[in-house]
């Protein structure tokens, strides 16, 4: 729920993995499970649909890993949904007992197949037991959209969620790497955990969020601002930028390394890896009556040598 804020801009200051190779229960396919280094694509390779379908659980159709579980008529499930079926076979009705399907753990370790991000740009070819952990850090994964005023489900690449940002959430864009925002809010007492503004820059050839909302920090209302990467943390740190707030000859300033939008908004504030301004504050620096927030926070982005 975004609060009713008045925004100005003056730029003259110029969004459970398991790891099977950790399964105690795995069948002995330690020469597969230890590679997990990406191969590159092999001529001819392909398989068979059938067998790929034997490996999908009947209950919650993801891939199943060690211990595969079956009855006595030969049904197979994943250990997971075993519990959720109440020892009862999902396809026959039959009595799961403890039976382990042996047979297809060996099948699946003989398999290897393409990463599930091969549209993204990724070539590799996995053992099926590294596959999932493959994908749960592949670079070529796409991106949650950054945007935090909704629960926007939207994934795809970097130069997709900015045209995403910029055409479905309306957000302001800027070139450049200084920045001068007011914010004005007509009811500071009106906090909701609700986000403010986003706004995007455009420097150094990459893209920055910068964010600014108002949120409950235990039982006191607090404001805070912090700058996310669109892109990979290991890109993110070779950037740092700094956020200052103040005002009536007082001032706080904040410096820090911007966040990969690979951590969830919520993540980063709940971390309070940000500028944070406690209410009392924000009313100061404002002035007047304090019936009336007015922040204006500048800031700069940089990149580290």
């Amino acid at each position: 729920m975004a609060l009713d804020a008045t925004y100005y801009d003056d730029m003259s200051l110029n969004p459970e993995v398991i790891d099977p190779s950790k399964n105690e229960d795995m069948v002995e396919v330690s020469e597969h499970v230890n590679d997990h280094v990406q191969h590159s694509p092999k001529p001819n390779i392909s398989v068979a649909s059938s067998v790929r379908e034997l490996l999908e659980c009947p209950v919650c159709l993801n891939a199943m890993y060690p211990p595969i579980h079956q009855c006595s008529n030969g049904h197979t499930l994943c250990s997971g949904c075993k519990p959720r079926v109440h020892n009862r076979c999902p396809t026959c009705r039959h009595e799961l007992g403890n039976i382990r399907c042996l047979a297809l753990e060996k099948v699946a370790a003989s398999l290897e197949l393409p990463c599930k991000y091969q549209s993204f740009g990724c070539l590799g070819i996995y053992p099926y037991y590294c596959k999932l952990k493959h994908e749960s850090q592949c670079i070529f994964r796409p991106y949650n959209c950054p945007y935090a005023g909704s629960e926007c489900t939207v994934v795809g690449d970097i130069p997709y969620l900015v045209t995403h940002l910029k055409d479905d959430h309306k957000v302001d864009m800027h070139n450049g790497s200084s920045f001068n925002h007011r914010y004005v809010k007509s009811n500071p007492h009106e906090v909701e955990n609700a986000t403010w503004m986003l706004t995007v820059f455009s420097c150094f050839g990459q893209f920055f969020c910068l964010h600014f909302e108002a949120f409950q920090l235990g039982t006191a209302p607090v404001y805070i601002a912090f700058l996310r990467f669109m892109g990979d943390d290991n890109e993110a740190k070779n950037y740092s930028y700094s956020l200052e707030v103040g005002g009536y000859g007082r001032k706080i300033i904040w410096q820090g390394v911007p966040r990969s939008i690979r951590d969830s908004h919520r993540k980063v504030r709940d971390s309070y890896d940000g500028l944070i301004i406690q209410r009392n504050m924000a009313l100061f620096f404002s002035g007047g009556d304090r019936k009336e927030l007015k922040l204006r926070v500048t800031g700069r982005i940089w990149k580290e040598q």
